[in-house]
């Protein structure tokens, strides 16, 4: 009983991790190493995060440093950033890479405001998903009596609503980051 209940916590705070996750990826008017999270490229035949091949630092509040562990990624890091779609040319600065964040136009702004919302919907699909596992594990227990169900079908739906408004506020916090001019 406590089981399925702790379980979908559980997987509801993942799906918040993982929202905030995907979020921490859009560009706003600041540099933020998460920005590269995702970005992968060459190396030696395989596709490495550069995060991994690379020492990332934020010399400047709109400025992105990368330091490649070995000089001859330099080329890769750089072809991997402009086939990426974070927006920004990449300047190559002897053995390092510089990434200067422009500051965003109001249809960016807008851009960026709807990739967060879908994120968002992402993030609530998921939620949902979780809660009809949950309300499904309890109806097929036969432990449960009627009123048992009811009731644990109803701290299910309290904790989808927690989670959802969780969703909710981050989202708004994030959407008036990207808006901040």
């Amino acid at each position: 009983m406590v089981d399925i209940l702790t379980e979908c916590r559980e997987k509801m705070e993942k799906c918040v991790a993982s929202l905030e996750s995907s979020l921490n990826t859009l560009r706003t008017g600041r540099a933020n190493v998460a920005l590269l999270d995702n970005l992968t490229c060459d190396y030696y035949g395989d596709k490495m995060p550069v995060t991994q091949i690379a020492a990332i630092k934020v010399p400047e509040p709109r400025q992105l440093l990368i330091v490649p562990f070995d000089s001859n990624d330099v080329k890769s890091i750089v072809a991997a950033i402009n086939a990426s779609d974070i927006g920004i040319n990449p300047i190559v600065d002897g053995k390092q890479i510089r990434l200067n964040m422009p500051a965003l136009t109001e249809d960016r702004r807008k851009e960026l405001t709807k990739k967060a919302k879908n994120y968002g919907e992402e993030a609530k699909v998921a939620l949902r998903s979780v809660r009809r596992d949950a309300i499904e594990a309890i109806k097929k227990d036969d432990s449960y009596t009627e009123d048992t169900r009811k009731l644990e079908e109803a701290e299910v739906q309290k904790l989808i609503d927690e989670f959802t408004q969780k969703v909710d506020k981050i989202l708004k916090e994030k959407n008036d980051e990207i808006m901040k001019v």
